[in-house]
């Protein structure tokens, strides 16, 4: 196909890029060839009147290819699978001396090397991998085609064509909006590169629409659940929407590694306009809260109306909004939680903290961070770009935190890779394995200029790597996918080969650290609730035949998810003398006054305690995060729970703190049983109940879950979820 505008372009390209979904350019309806002679009527040759392609959700093309659930009047199918298409002609069809075929077309500028045009040719027998259309019934003036399309082909909205050849050229139908395709990838289909043969996994992974996304501390793991949507109206049209702005070429979009490294680019907004602004300075000004969403079709659906990026995002926001672009396009995907998670700015696959003489963290000099925990996804799919044994699962992240050839993104990266150490291959492999398994070395800076280390932990980092179990709500531990046990031979292999790949040289630790002092200190932290007062236990256990004197001092700092302090809250020094092998606990209250005023986000709370012992000069320092517990939502329904029957949803939420709630925003959705709503209460009393109702008809039959959040000005984070049974509407 060539185009038939006028415009030149100078230079080797002979077409401009073609790389907008939504630009067309329509074939011609007449591709004569020559001068039809007088008195010939075209009209007279054969000629379609209607095409019928079988796109109600109740219809074979839709259960078949696994598309039914969108809510889209046009036909969706998946490639490399067979989907059928009646065309009726003016007269009955004789396959002797009447000849056309089905075309295919993408974007403005189609050329059928490039599998924007594709001519689907009649065929007796389908050949694999291979386009072709077979007739499978010749009835009157109706032919019913089987059509097969390419397992490699191009993912996205295509215009459909019927061509007819007569003597003096081609006719073809005109544009039909009616008729535009939308092909997706695979997972069902062998020959597709993101092929899972699981069909528990296939129904988590591609068709589940509501997910759990886990966050909170090692030890205080919290739930959430997510409301993916990618079967809501105008959801798969924005995920187009997301290449087009990314100027992506169309002859790249049936490649799941480009998608999913294009995606990873475009659902943060850090240097392309993408889908989501982030925000982790606790100022969320002209935006949403990143705590108040509830899923991600409000996201995607603003940012498809607007063209502009949605504010504000964070972790576990991005994830959930990436997870819905890659599952709507058809690619496996689940989201990932890293508890522990290192931000290594230096790439040289080690986490340098840098303290104080007197033991304190030096912000100056550590540049290296650890969040609390951090959120990314895995996209399945065949890495042919890599050595056999590397496809799989791949870690891809839109979380903006470090450039990748250009731009901020990350991915994909064969977990396998991370696991083994073979950081050397393609995408963004390093970072991935620093943010699992990079070692935390406490490096004290002297007066003098010179560096001593203090300890080596290596085992902080990547304590816990979940994601949601297969076909239940539950935690499923995946640390193993990412990194051999702790201490085990294998592992510190897969590190050393990490470090051998490394793009920096790391600091040399063997024969630097001081000796175990003969001092232990650890300290625990109890149940915190928001709003009350809890205590913190110092312990210290003096293991040797010595007296010692200990001068502490316990740091509390308000903190945001990623490890960063805001503030420190709470100072407190004290000693303690040390009788030969005994121990002693210093207890500390915090009260909530200290907390309450500066809280941010996620009611992350750090602690650190730093103690000398005085006669040894030795350092001792713990870090602990600690997650307030906050109040929940409650979500009540009153009225029949089936298709079609109105059913009244109540949303309460009752203030627990001594002060007022103000700027109080109530978030409400649930797929497939009421679309995105949400409500602002100026003031909350405290120890007061608000409540709001809203009226929904479910159109989802089966398992379904309204999701609930509530945000204040002082008070985010609140959230509530309410399992449903939807039953079918009777027949009548």
């Amino acid at each position: 196909m060539s185009d038939t505008t006028s415009t030149t372009f100078g230079g080797r390209r002979a077409v401009p890029l073609n790389n907008s979904n939504a630009a067309e350019a329509n074939l011609p309806t007449e591709e004569l060839v020559g001068l039809v002679p007088r008195g010939v009527n075209l009209q007279e040759y054969l000629h379609v009147t209607s095409v019928h392609l079988f796109k109600e959700r109740w219809d074979s093309n839709k259960i078949d290819h696994h598309t039914d659930q969108y809510d889209n009047n046009n036909l969706i199918v998946r490639r490399g699978q067979s989907f059928y298409v009646q065309i009726d002609f003016n007269r009955p069809y004789n396959p002797r001396r009447d000849h056309f075929r089905v075309e295919y077309v993408i974007g403005r500028y189609p050329q059928e090397n490039k599998g924007t045009y594709i001519p689907v040719p009649i065929v007796s027998e389908f050949q694999s991998g291979k386009w072709g259309a077979k007739v499978i019934m010749n009835e009157d003036r109706s032919v019913r085609l089987s059509i097969q399309s390419s397992p490699e082909c191009i993912v996205g909205k295509f215009r459909m064509y019927v061509a007819v050849w007569t003597p003096y050229g081609i006719l073809r139908t005109p544009r039909n909006q009616e008729t535009d395709t939308y092909i997706l990838f695979n997972p069902w289909c062998e020959e597709d590169a993101v092929y899972l043969d699981d069909e528990k996994e296939r129904q988590e992974y591609v068709l589940n629409d509501i997910g759990v996304i886990f966050y909170g501390d090692f030890n205080n793991v919290k739930s959430r659940s997510w409301s993916y949507g990618q079967f809501e109206d105008g959801i798969l049209d924005a995920c187009l929407y997301v290449m087009d702005r990314a100027q992506m070429d169309l002859s790249g979009r049936g490649n799941p590694i480009k998608v999913s490294r294009v995606g990873s680019a475009m659902v943060n907004a850090k240097d392309d306009e993408g889908v989501l602004v982030g925000s982790w300075d606790n100022i969320y000004a002209y935006g949403v809260p990143p705590s108040a969403w509830t899923g991600s079709v409000d996201i995607l659906l603003e940012y498809r109306s607007s063209e502009k990026p949605v504010r504000y995002g964070q972790c576990w926001v991005f994830a959930g909004v990436f997870n819905t672009f890659l599952r709507c396009l058809g690619i496996p995907a689940r989201v990932i939680t890293n508890y522990f998670s290192a931000h290594d700015n230096d790439a040289n696959l080690q986490m340098d903290i840098f303290l104080e003489e007197d033991g304190r963290v030096s912000s100056k000099l550590t540049k290296d961070s650890v969040w609390n925990y951090h959120c990314w996804n895995e996209a399945w799919m065949t890495r042919p770009d890599l050595p056999v044994g590397f496809g799989g699962w791949q870690a891809v992240d839109s979380t903006p935190q470090e450039n990748s050839d250009g731009m901020y993104r990350c991915g994909p990266a064969s977990v396998q890779a991370v696991k083994h150490g073979h950081v050397c291959f393609q995408f963004d492999a390093p970072f991935v394995f620093a943010e699992v398994n990079s070692d935390v070395i406490y490096i004290r800076a002297k007066k003098d200029g010179t560096h001593v280390v203090e300890s080596v932990d290596t085992t902080h980092i990547g304590k816990l790597i979940v994601t949601k179990k297969v076909g239940e709500d539950e935690i499923e531990d995946i640390t193993d996918t990412y990194k051999f046990q702790e201490g085990k031979e294998e592992e510190r292999l897969a590190l050393e080969t990490a470090l051998m790949y490394g793009a920096k040289k790391a600091l040399n630790t063997e024969g630097l650290v001081k000796p175990r002092s003969d001092v232990d200190m650890n300290f625990e932290v109890e149940n915190a609730v928001l709003g009350k007062d809890f205590k913190v236990t110092i312990t210290f256990q003096n293991n040797s035949s010595h007296r010692y004197t200990i001068s502490a001092y316990l740091s509390g700092n308000i903190t945001f998810y990623t490890g960063v302090s805001k503030m420190e809250f709470k100072n407190e020094a004290f000693d303690i003398t040390l009788e030969p092998t005994s121990f002693k606990k210093e207890e500390v209250l915090v009260r909530a006054s200290e907390y309450m005023s500066q809280l941010l986000e996620q009611a992350f709370l750090h602690f650190f305690v730093t103690a000398r012992v005085n006669e040894s000069m030795d350092i001792l320092a713990k870090q602990k995060s600690v997650v307030l517990t906050i109040p929940k939502v409650i979500i009540k329904v009153r009225g029949a729970a089936m298709v079609g029957s109105d059913m009244v949803v109540t949303v309460e939420f009752t203030n627990p703190l001594d002060e007022s709630l103000q700027n109080v925003w109530m978030h409400l959705e649930g797929p497939g049983v009421i679309r995105p709503k949400r409500k602002m209460f100026r003031e909350i009393q405290p120890n007061s109940t608000v409540q709001w109702e809203e009226l929904c008809r479910p159109w989802v039959s089966g398992h379904r879950k309204l999701i609930a959040s509530m945000t204040s000005d002082s008070l985010r984070h609140v959230y509530g979820e309410l399992d449903l049974e939807i039953q079918r509407r009777p027949s009548i």
